[in-house]
């Protein structure tokens, strides 16, 4: 930093008052522009079946950063295609955003729109992957699906995805490769 650049930084701070610049957020004119609807809505619809339709994205405003988003999803429910009977799950997404992110609040309600969906565990967690792949074009994804034993087994679909042509794509298979190479102990959830 120059001295000049030091001289203007300490003439801003002094012009505010000694207090902190504004922090660059977003106002609601900018969110709902990006397509956010659901949240802050007193209207909420629950989809009664599999919607991917609810899911919306909001801008990225740190494209250039590499980071990870995490949502850790303990609810999650299901119906066994067969039997239909309920099936239980802790779903792990993790994901580096590009341009665009998910919205938390349509996420939820897509998890809850497989309530009364009859897939199998390994096929709930590859649909969630691609929708959100087909949403947002995420650098980096997986999906980890942790669902309660039935029948006296757990079991624990994992996929993942990294965009072609870049680093990502080889962190997936190299993730993949490794996966639970050391299971936890599993004490019936």
């Amino acid at each position: 930093m120059t001295a000049s650049s030091l001289s203007a930084a300490f003439a801003d701070f002094q012009s505010r008052g000694g207090a902190p610049a504004p922090a660059a957020g977003r106002d609601e004119d900018e969110t709902r522009a990006g397509g956010v609807t659901h949240l802050g809505s007193q209207g909420t619809r629950y989809p009664a079946d599999y919607d991917p339709s609810v899911l919306e994205t909001f801008v990225n405003k740190h494209p250039d950063n590499d980071y990870f988003v995490k949502f850790n999803c303990p609810e999650f429910t299901s119906l066994c295609p067969i039997t239909g009977q309920p099936d239980f799950a802790t779903i792990y997404i993790s994901y580096v955003p590009g341009e665009l992110m998910v919205e938390s609040k349509s996420l939820k309600l897509y998890l809850f729109s497989f309530r009364n969906h009859g897939d199998f565990h390994e096929d709930c967690m590859n649909i969630i992957m691609k929708d959100l792949i087909a949403l947002m074009d995420p650098k980096y994804i997986e999906v980890w699906g942790k669902f309660t034993p039935r029948g006296g087994i757990s079991i624990d679909p994992y996929c993942n995805y990294g965009r072609p042509g870049t680093r990502w794509e080889e962190v997936a298979w190299t993730r993949l490769s490794q996966h639970d190479l050391y299971p936890e102990k599993v004490d019936n959830r």
